[in-house]
């Protein structure tokens, strides 16, 4: 089933409107292309409408926020709903500063997102309205763990419920989840966490599969998810003596250009509650 999500991508194309932040926008716009899909990058409140209804897709990340882009971002993202398109925000830093929080609480307010994909600290941020998230990384204290995994995933759920979203919490361990179903997963390694922007890039291709299966949200993040830590995986296997984070990122794109539905299937570590 995960493996079809992949391939579905490939077959149909999607494009994919990404309002995404400036540290990362080149690394977001390969990984679309490398998973089949295309992307374009608009944020000027002048166009964002126009070309959101181009897409099949909108992903919204607010690691560089500005006063013009939440603008844009509101405007992009209520022409997504009214076309019925999937959404996915994005909450990069959530909790570090008021502007990100409070953005990010208004956005939820304003905008109907299909897809949540965070951190664990921005994930509690939103939920909760308070974390201890240290920039944009996820702080210790709220990493999940085997022996808090049953707790963690029972708040994914409330949160999905709460939503309607379906919400992918990324890190050691990820959980992805609707209000009745959730995902275990675990590929992935700790160089993820190395290099700038594996998880932008992990919400312009979870848009991508998000936009090209409509019909299964929950099965379409999970893929993405997979997809992502087994590329890294991969990507890591591939390194030899002289290979640092820079030939990672490089690896890294090039195992997820290659990346099947059968290949996806074989490698995905998950389990479903």
């Amino acid at each position: 089933m995960l493996g079809t999500m992949l391939d579905n991508v490939r077959k149909q194309k999607p494009l994919i409107h990404n309002i995404t932040n400036y540290v990362t926008v080149n690394d977001v716009a390969n990984v679309v292309l490398a998973c089949g899909a295309a992307p374009i990058m608009a944020d000027d409140s002048g166009e964002v409408e126009e070309i959101t209804a181009l897409c099949a897709g909108l992903n919204i990340n607010i690691g560089t926020l500005n006063q013009r882009t939440i603008k844009s971002m509101v405007l992009a993202g209520l022409k997504a709903n009214s076309l019925r398109h999937p959404v996915l925000l994005d909450p990069v830093g959530a909790g570090a500063s008021k502007l990100r929080t409070a953005t990010a609480l208004d956005l939820l307010k304003l905008v109907k997102f299909d897809v949540i994909r965070g951190n664990v600290s921005e994930v509690k941020t939103l939920a909760q309205g308070s974390s201890t998230t240290q920039g944009v990384e996820a702080a210790a204290v709220d990493a999940v763990t085997e022996a808090n995994l049953e707790q963690a995933v029972t708040w994914v759920q409330q949160f999905a419920k709460q939503t309607g979203a379906v919400v992918a919490m990324t890190g050691a361990i990820d959980i992805v989840a609707s209000a009745g179903q959730a995902y275990i997963i675990r590929n992935g390694t700790p160089l993820l966490g190395k290099i700038t922007g594996s998880g932008c890039m992990l919400s312009g291709l979870t848009t991508a599969l998000a936009a090209a299966n409509p019909e299964h949200k929950l099965q379409a993040v999970a893929a993405a998810v997979c997809a992502m830590g087994l590329a890294g995986e991969q990507a890591e296997a591939r390194m030899q003596g002289q290979d640092g984070t820079g030939s990672f990122r490089t690896y890294l794109l090039d195992a997820l250009s290659r990346m099947q539905g059968t290949e996806l299937e074989k490698g995905a570590r998950y389990e479903v509650r």
